[in-house]
């Protein structure tokens, strides 16, 4: 089965110095590597800031609503994802826990549906 490991970040935690981003994005790659190694990876990135974000939405006449950056006034944001194929929800958390977003913001772990589009 697939999960979704959603990383979710605020914005009152980023690291406050150079070192500790240097350190936290080393744990990443480690993580990165580990997960890819462990052959449960099927897809990951980094998504820009979310001041780039641009939110679209459709109203019933049809008529389309495009605003500029998140659609929540929010101070978390989503700041990257995991896609993994494990066998069951102990594993997702346990990968989720060993991610280095659990420790320096959060991490929501999502099982995927799949739909027979055949």
């Amino acid at each position: 089965m697939k999960y979704m490991l959603l990383i979710i970040g605020t914005q009152d935690a980023e690291p406050q110095t150079a070192e500790a981003d240097q350190g936290l994005m080393e744990e990443f790659m480690a993580y990165h590597k580990a997960v890819y190694d462990a052959g449960v990876m099927v897809d990951s990135n980094v998504l820009d800031s979310f001041e780039t974000a641009t939110s679209v939405q459709v109203g019933k006449n049809g008529e389309r609503m495009v605003t500029d950056g998140p659609f929540a006034e929010t101070r978390e944001y989503l700041g990257g994802y995991y896609i993994l194929d494990l066998p069951d929800l102990d594993a997702a958390i346990d990968w989720a826990a060993r991610c280095p977003g659990a420790r320096a913001w959060r991490v929501e772990v999502r099982p995927i549906q799949d739909f027979d589009l055949s």
